[in-house]
């Protein structure tokens, strides 16, 4: 196996050295438990049969392209998606664009063209709702058959489960979207995050308040406005501050049509603002809601401060107690850590 991270983002970028491949096929968006058992299984069968181990993405998500009205909003961009694929030991992504010419392709077309002649694929795993090619005609049986056929072997991955709820991306981003992050980062098996530029905001907040970050998102999925319990990093420079985190529209200040994410870190802000940042969303703490005046709301963001300092307070005690096994759903004590 090479070593490294490649990443293509067409078919004719990849080079005739790609294969031979352990290869599994979505959009992965979010990259939760389910995909990351599936990533497993593709590291695993890669060092066990001396393979690559792959990956094949689409750009737009494919019901952009056959059924725009029925495309779900993307909690991560591509490259956003790509990092959290390396982080699993994927060494190669393909990132396809997917168009109305490549929707056309029959299941055996793009099984031997794309993942066959192009990805040299000799191992394939995928999940047991996989369909492809021209009206998600293939499903895991054609897969199975194509693969006898043109020389890789498939291995199908059962869903993943929490306390007897499916692991998926429809299921993360309702949670988010109700403010259920801490169920969300159960599936997601890290807390949701939003990431993007820091931008000026009205300076209203900075004058009668605390000041605040203003994070511009990239993903179209966003928590249920409220304050949240955050932790705010700063990926250029590795820093990171506990920090508390409102999502809404401001009402105590008149309000207005365009939502704000609005940060406040609970240490000392840098002397200058990072360009860019994440925000983790770990708890939430109360609806957004309109102060008489500015004190008031002043009033309550220290209320909430304290919230969440006892919040980390007792995150940091129960992490260095427990550790949680997502795949079975349960939490192990652990002696001596």
């Amino acid at each position: 196996m090479t070593s490294g991270f490649r990443l293509y983002r067409s078919m004719s970028e990849v080079p005739a050295d790609f294969g031979p491949s352990a290869l599994t096929i979505g959009n992965f968006d979010g990259l939760h438990a389910g995909h990351r058992h599936i990533l497993a299984r593709v590291r695993e069968i890669a060092e066990d049969q001396q393979l690559k181990p792959s990956l094949l993405s689409f750009n737009p998500h494919p019901m952009m392209v056959v059924a725009p009205e029925r495309a779900p909003r993307l909690m991560t961009l591509p490259d956003e998606r790509c990092e959290l694929v390396r982080e699993q030991g994927i060494q190669q992504v393909v990132i396809l664009p997917f168009t109305a010419e490549v929707a056309r392709l029959s299941p055996e077309e793009f099984v031997e063209q794309m993942l066959v002649k192009s990805l040299g694929a000799r191992a394939v795993i995928v999940g047991e709702n996989f369909r492809f090619g021209h009206k998600r005609a293939g499903d895991t049986r054609l897969l199975a058959s194509l693969g006898k056929r043109l020389g890789f072997a498939l291995e199908v991955i059962r869903p993943v489960s929490w306390r007897r709820v499916r692991v998926s991306s429809s299921e993360i981003r309702r949670l988010v979207e109700n403010g259920a992050v801490a169920r969300a980062a159960r599936l997601l098996l890290r807390p949701y995050a939003l990431q993007g530029r820091v931008v000026h905001g009205h300076g209203v907040g900075a004058r009668k308040t605390v000041p605040t970050l203003n994070l511009a998102p990239t993903s179209e999925v966003l928590p249920k406005g409220g304050v949240y319990v955050t932790r705010t990093k700063d990926p250029a420079r590795g820093r990171q501050w506990e920090s508390v985190t409102n999502v809404g529209y401001r009402p105590t200040f008149g309000g207005n049509d365009q939502l704000s994410i609005e940060t406040f870190l609970l240490d000392a802000p840098p002397p200058a603002p990072p360009e860019r940042i994440q925000v983790e969303f770990l708890w939430r703490l109360r609806d957004e809601r309109k102060f008489e005046n500015p004190e008031a709301l002043k009033a309550q963001i220290l209320k909430d401060v304290a919230h969440a300092r006892a919040y980390f307070r007792r995150l940091r005690k129960w992490t260095r107690q427990t550790v949680f096994d997502y795949s079975q759903g349960e939490s192990h004590e652990i002696v001596g850590r």
